[in-house]
């Protein structure tokens, strides 16, 4: 297992050699001088530079739900590079560009019969808010041109996705973003706190969009981008409710609904996306992360029939319908590694799984509600938020101190501010959620 590590583990331990790598979202000038590296993977352990054991907790940034390094991935990427390594999507395409998107769109919700490759979560987001303008266009409502998102919401980090951020220190270092973006209040109650699963309180908040409309118009508003869980802010479950309310102004002002599951898509709470979990159906959606298993960028945007139909019947005859896309959307790597995760979702029942793991999961992770460090407890799913309290500090300190010292004593784990985002592989057993916990657990007891 761990022989292959010595080749990179050179480079590693130079430290000039960590210099020309600029990180994303870390603090290069503390990682440099107390680099954590994860050097390999293998179901739900990895290793560190120096040969350490740990549990990724969150399954890498929620990316690899099948476990790492899967091998049947691993050969179908290798097979397909030696058959086509590259074609152009550009006015030509190759054979499992379209196989791919005709099984992913099998798992859609009902009338998502359209899926864009793209590279990320990111492209996914931008691409989704150009195919809510190219439609309303095409219908002739050129003047919707507002977008809608929520404080706290996190989608992506291009130019459209930040601008759409209510994460404020996504956007604070960026002076300009893009105009005519509302956002409407989250739905963190605190008669919500430590409940379990979708809380009671806050359907009402739905109604923050309505109040857009009457200030706005709704007829000014193009789109309304809702996470189902706001996952990166630190587990926000939906009241329930609250998504059907959503829906319902959105039909009311004929708004497009774009649910973003970039995380909470392909199984992680159950069911193949969250949409079906909380019965609303999304005009668009946004895909990435466990397309792949994480093992080759890729992002998709899902579209119903009735948006693609209306683009590409609005454009007149030898012009193309909707000029967008990316030089490596539906890379055949990209697909063939699509494919072969989707073979293991299906033949493993591995979003069975992940159903039938919840009860457990959760029960671990509300052992640690007495714990007097815990603030607050969220989750739905295989996917769940553990706040701790910062005892009036700067935010982000103590949760920046509990990651490294969990990294130290064995587990990889997402942190954003001080919330702890717990979200194992499907694949994982009782006895390592147990070890999950217990590690989280002793690292609360000694973290100062």
């Amino acid at each position: 297992m761990l022989e292959s590590l010595s080749e990179n583990v050179t480079a590693i331990r130079n430290v000039n050699s960590l210099e020309s790598y600029w990180m994303p979202f870390t603090n290069n000038r503390a990682f440099k001088a107390q680099p954590r590296v994860i050097a390999k993977g293998k179901g739900v352990e990895v290793w560190d530079q120096d040969g350490r054991r740990m549990l990724d907790g969150s399954s890498g940034l929620f990316c690899s739900p099948a476990g790492h390094c899967r091998s049947e991935i691993a050969q179908a990427v290798y097979k397909q590079l030696q058959e086509n390594s590259y074609a152009s999507s550009f006015g030509t395409s190759h054979p499992i560009s379209f196989l791919f998107a005709e099984r992913l769109t099998r798992l859609l919700p009902e009338g998502i019969d359209y899926a864009f490759f793209t590279n990320s979560g990111s492209e996914s987001v931008d691409t989704a808010m150009k195919i809510a303008l190219a439609y309303h266009r095409a219908k002739g409502d050129g003047h919707r041109l507002r977008f809608v998102s929520r404080e706290r919401a996190y989608h992506g980090v291009n130019m459209g996705g930040t601008s759409l951020s209510g994460m404020v220190q996504n956007r604070e270092t960026f002076a300009l973003t893009l105009p005519n973006i509302s956002t409407i209040r989250h739905t963190m109650c605190k008669e919500n706190s430590f409940e379990r699963g979708q809380p009671n309180e806050g359907a009402h908040l739905a109604d923050d969009l309505e109040r857009l409309c009457t200030t706005y118009g709704g007829e000014t508003i193009a789109a309304v981008f809702i996470e189902p869980v706001a996952g990166s802010t630190g587990v926000l479950v939906p009241p329930k409710g609250y998504l059907q309310r959503i829906r319902q102004i959105c039909d009311k002002y004929g708004i497009l609904l774009i649910l973003d599951e970039v995380i909470t898509g392909f199984g992680r709470l159950g069911d193949p996306f969250a949409s079906h979990t909380f019965d609303v159906k999304p005009d668009i959606m946004t895909m990435a992360k466990a397309l792949t298993n994480g093992c080759v960028p890729m992002g998709a945007v899902g579209v119903h029939k009735n948006i693609y139909q209306a683009v590409v019947n609005a454009a007149p005859e030898n012009k193309i319908e909707f000029p967008h896309g990316y030089t490596y959307s539906a890379h055949p790597a990209a697909c063939a590694a699509g494919l072969a995760t989707l073979d293991i979702y299906e033949k493993e029942n591995l979003f069975e799984r992940a159903k039938s793991l919840t009860p457990y999961f959760l029960d671990a992770v509300w052992s640690l509600k007495e714990h007097p460090k815990v603030k607050d407890l969220r989750g739905y799913g295989l996917l769940a938020g553990v706040e701790i309290h910062n005892n009036g500090g700067q935010v982000g300190e103590k949760g920046t101190n509990l990651q490294k010292n969990l990294f130290h004593n064995g587990m990889h784990v997402k942190i954003t501010a001080d919330v702890a985002i717990l979200s194992p592989q499907f694949i994982i057993e009782k006895n390592q959620i147990d070890e999950m916990i217990d590690i989280f657990r002793k690292t609360l007891d000694s973290d100062a």
